[in-house]
């Protein structure tokens, strides 16, 4: 029934009560936007389905309620700028959050689908900072997605590979995004959205996993554009191989005394994930598996083998904190190049070319971008490197810098944490206020939800910034061109090209293009 949608004939409800080709749905009325929480795309990964491919999830009976988001996936709390809606926490976690605007039946407006970010640990699709409300009064149906996180959603083990008839285990999260895209290719023409008019999105991890989808087999035939905010697949990270992941996987396993495919299956959820906080535990993340990834993503994007469309990507001016590269060392030139002779004694001599500094004023701009360089910035400007030469499509590049401005008085005590949110403390000396666009800054910008953060004074260039931002995003996401009435025309990344987000977005050149050439030889 799913698969013939366009067969079907559908009928809309007035308010918030909606039919559907798997059964009849009730939803909410906000501003002229119809909302629907928790709607599962997949059944439960519990018992048999832990660490198992998710498996679609069929009609329903009654009507559904969908006016709630459902539980988050199990994590545990990592972040201090996280900010969740949703109904608890718990494994049956694999339900998508549509926002539309959809005013009759036939309606085809384009969709966007947003993973959340959080490095694959943390994260969920309640949080306000995604909210589609905002996209959809522009004529978008939005739609945010839960997948499996940590452990739970990317353990490989040898009992697992032996069990799958494609031979492979781990990136269940990424398996969950790809059933979810599948789900709405299916269903969203009940909701007002063009199947045939996808775009992903998403921030750090959901970002990775935008390119992800953008080059798996399993995905990018179901995609027309791509969006990415700080950070690829083509890292470090997604260079573990099969083998490593299912021997990381093994021997924790053991380490619990988890000797079995059953026993790792019966263990209780909580206490898997209490183990995993345990000091020294491994952190389970994106691997090469040979099934969602054939080859490598960098290896399938440089043989031209992603989805050949339309990418908008780019990342911040202070993505990562100055200490991740200084550690607690003074500020200066000597401090500096000791740091990057300890980081890379094989190629100091070159970084410190790539990255001059001669007095000590200096130091704090250049360490920051190294910083923002090795945790995001070189991952993206891969991929945009290569969608722009094997791609065929356009490819728009940007670099966002607005700050943040003060926190509100209620926050104003608050330590801010590496990815810019805030965690509350009792007397702490507050954090140094970021110069730059921290990690993670641009998400409310970017989907029109700067009033969703409380944390914040938003002042009227915010607003400015957010309004010039999600025009530039629900431009792309309809034609897979950025520009518009009344935009400062942002050009293709040909000659190095890329625009500049702030309160007056600007078109600069890049003139760092030999440092990434650099970062790209010296870190594999």
């Amino acid at each position: 029934m799913i698969a013939h949608l366009a067969l079907l004939m559908l009928s809309a409800e007035p308010g918030s009560m909606h039919m559907t080709p798997l059964g009849k749905i009730e939803g909410e009325m906000t501003s002229g936007v119809r909302v629907f929480r928790g709607i599962p795309y997949a059944k439960p990964p519990v018992d048999n389905l832990r660490f198992a491919p998710p498996v679609p999830a069929g009609p329903w009976d009654a009507t559904l309620n969908a006016k709630s988001f459902g539980p988050q996936c199990m994590q545990l709390p990592l972040f201090g700028d996280m900010n969740f809606r949703a109904n608890g926490m718990s494994e049956d976690c694999l339900h998508l959050n549509i926002w539309t605007p959809m005013k009759k039946v036939n309606q085809r407006l384009p969709v966007l689908v947003y993973f959340f970010g959080g490095g694959f640990q943390a994260g969920d699709a309640s949080e306000p900072r995604y909210d589609g409300e905002s996209m959809a009064r522009k004529g978008i149906v939005s739609v945010t997605v839960n997948y499996r996180l940590g452990i739970f959603g990317f353990l490989a083990h040898p009992a697992l590979t032996a069990l799958s008839q494609h031979k492979a285990s781990g990136n269940w999260g990424l398996l969950d995004q790809a059933a979810a895209l599948r789900w709405v290719k299916n269903n969203i023409a009940a909701f007002g959205g063009d199947p045939n008019h996808i775009t992903i999105a998403g921030e750090s991890a959901g970002s990775t996993s935008s390119s992800a989808q953008m080059v798996s087999p399993l995905s990018r035939d179901l995609i027309v554009a791509a969006i990415g905010e700080s950070g690829s697949a083509l890292s470090a990270n997604a260079r573990t191989t099969l083998k490593q992941a299912e021997e990381q996987g093994e021997k924790f396993a053991k380490s619990l005394n988890l000797n079995t495919l059953e026993d790792l299956r019966k263990i209780p959820a909580k206490q898997l994930l209490e183990a995993v906080g345990k000091p020294g535990a491994p952190r389970f993340n994106v691997i090469t598996d040979g099934y969602f990834f054939p080859e490598s993503p960098a290896k399938l994007f440089a043989a031209g083998k992603q989805a050949h469309v339309p990418l908008l990507a780019g990342w911040n001016s202070e993505e990562q904190n100055i200490r991740t590269v200084l550690g607690n060392e003074p500020r200066t030139v000597a401090s500096f190049k000791a740091a990057v002779e300890r980081l890379y004694p094989e190629h100091a001599a070159e970084l410190l070319k790539a990255y001059p500094v001669t007095k000590d004023e200096e130091v704090e701009a250049v360490a920051t971008q190294l910083a923002g360089d090795r945790f995001t910035g070189l991952s993206t400007w891969r991929w945009i490197e290569n969608a722009a030469k094997t791609g065929g499509k356009p490819v728009y590049r940007y670099y966002y810098t607005r700050p943040r401005p003060k926190m509100t008085p209620e926050f104003a005590g608050a330590t801010a944490n590496m990815a810019g949110g805030v965690t509350r403390n009792s007397g702490a000396p507050a954090a140094p206020r970021p110069k730059g666009a921290v990690h993670s800054a641009e998400i409310e910008y970017a989907l029109g939800n700067l009033e969703s953060n409380k944390v914040y004074a938003w002042e009227p260039a915010d607003f400015a910034t957010s309004k010039a931002m999600q025009e530039y995003f629900a431009n792309f996401i309809k034609t897979g061109n950025p520009n518009g009435k009344g935009l400062p025309k942002w050009p293709e990344v040909k000659e190095d090209k890329y625009m500049n987000l702030d309160q007056k977005p600007e078109v600069k050149t890049d003139q760092t293009r030999n440092r990434y050439e650099l970062l790209d030889k010296i870190i594999n």
